[in-house]
């Protein structure tokens, strides 16, 4: 009875504890450390409170472990969705299993007709793609830098064409490849835009800035100043040095060219940026076109994605236009068709194949300052920038690069820039007009069709 007693006043005096007097208001590393280890309730809250902490410590892991498995599979999905996008959603990507096809042909077979044309099917659905990425990053960048941009990226078909072949030394394919863009985008992409987009808004006149159609215009008849003189210099047999003066000409003019080039994209980006912004009424019109075409302009895939798919899509038609260059003459042979036809306008449309789905697509929305900027500021960045950068790098390779493009070419550049002009002075488009230039286009292929290329036959 005793011991029984005994623990009773012992539970009694614990539970009887007076916490004014044992705990201070104010516990020091001392006082909390003396308090742990006297005080048995201490003892247990102590207790509680360290194993609550290890629970928290375990479950640590464990949600970050799910937080990663949860990331990595999100980014999975959107891997997949990015794929399923820019690959397989569009219909024009039925044509991309022609480029293996034609790759495959080309170490089974000696058919270079056939590789030529399964490489020129291929190519168009990678350039169109590219276009594609290249507006999706535009959303990101602003409609300036976008514009730029789109002319840039639907260009790098081209240019990489023409470094190929200028590395094998097919002088004439580069020159021939590049006006046949040139002319592809003045008469052919921007007729199918004037007569698309007025087709589809016939009851009402499409209008576009004036300005940049003015500015695009002089840089244009200044190419082909640059591209004339070495031209007329050869075949009225004026020059002091023979073929050396000529070369030494083109390339100084290239120089220029790209100087010319370097200042219009400052003035335009920089310097004058206010002459491309709209009027306050443009300003409105435009507010209200975007209000009504919200829901259709939001980006489908992400900045970064829209950058790997532009270099995975560069990196696949740079290899598909090697075997594209190399059947060229095959090609040319097996179906009887002079290279020139083949180099002027069977190349260019497939690879302005992006500039020619964008200037459409902007047109049939009434957007026709971007439409121009596709298609006319691609004919400018051709003749200001690639063309001359072809001849600078032919100037480090040793290859004799120049901008003589012959008599007829040169006529055909100087007509058609003409045209254009006449027919972007008024500011205004419609279906007429585009088709005035689609007309204009089928003239020069069927001129090209029956011409005899001096340069290769010498």
């Amino acid at each position: 009875m005793g011991a029984i007693e005994e623990k009773t006043n012992l539970e009694t005096e614990d539970d009887d504890i007076d916490l004014d007097d044992e705990i201070p208001l104010r516990l020091d590393n001392n006082n909390i450390h003396h308090y742990v280890s006297s005080s048995p309730t201490a003892r247990k809250i102590h207790a509680f409170d360290t194993s609550s902490h290890v629970a928290s410590l375990v479950d640590i892991p464990y949600s970050a472990t799910a937080s990663y498995y949860s990331s990595s599979k999100r980014l999975r999905n959107r891997a997949l969705m990015s794929i399923y996008i820019v690959l397989i959603k569009a219909k024009i990507n039925v044509l991309l299993p022609f480029g293996p096809l034609a790759i495959i042909l080309h170490y089974t077979t000696g058919k270079h007709g056939w590789v030529f044309f399964l490489s020129l099917v291929g190519i168009a659905p990678l350039a169109e793609r590219l276009g594609y990425a290249t507006e999706q990053l535009a959303f990101f960048t602003g409609p300036t830098v976008g514009g730029l941009l789109n002319a840039t990226f639907g260009n790098a078909t081209e240019m990489i064409i023409s470094l190929y072949a200028l590395k094998q030394g097919m002088i004439r394919v580069v020159q021939q490849s590049l006006l046949g863009s040139i002319l592809s985008n003045m008469l052919l992409v921007l007729g199918c835009a004037f007569f698309t987009g007025g087709l589809v808004h016939n009851n009402k006149v499409q209008t576009f800035d004036k300005a940049g159609a003015v500015v695009n215009s002089g840089l244009l008849l200044m190419a082909v100043m640059g591209i004339m003189f070495p031209a007329v210099l050869h075949f009225t047999h004026t020059e002091i040095h023979f073929g050396k003066s000529e070369l030494a000409l083109s390339r100084f003019s290239s120089v220029i060219m790209l100087i010319a080039y370097a200042s219009y994209l400052f003035f335009q980006l920089k310097s004058q940026d206010n002459l491309y912004k709209p009027t306050a009424v443009e300003e409105v019109e435009e507010e209200q076109k975007e209000e009504e075409s919200d829901d259709d302009e939001a980006p489908e895939i992400t900045l970064w994605e829209a950058i790997g798919w532009l270099g995975v899509l560069t990196l696949w038609i740079s290899v598909l236009s090697g075997y594209l260059v190399d059947a060229i003459e095959g090609a040319s042979d097996s179906w009887n068709m002079p290279v020139a036809f083949i180099s002027v306008i069977l190349l260019p449309i497939v690879g302005n194949a992006a500039e020619h789905a964008s200037a459409i697509m902007f047109a049939m929305k009434d957007k026709l300052d971007i439409t121009l900027g596709v298609a006319i500021g691609s004919s400018t960045q051709i003749s200001m920038f690639v063309i001359p950068f072809c001849v600078v790098v032919g100037w480090f390779m040793g290859r004799p690069m120049d901008l003589n493009f012959q008599l007829f070419e040169t006529a055909t550049l100087f007509i058609t820039v003409l045209v254009v002009a006449f027919m972007l002075q008024e500011g205004t488009s419609n279906y007429f007009k585009g088709l005035m230039l689609i007309l204009c286009y089928l003239i020069v292929a069927a001129s090209f069709f029956v011409h005899v290329d001096q340069a290769n036959d010498e």
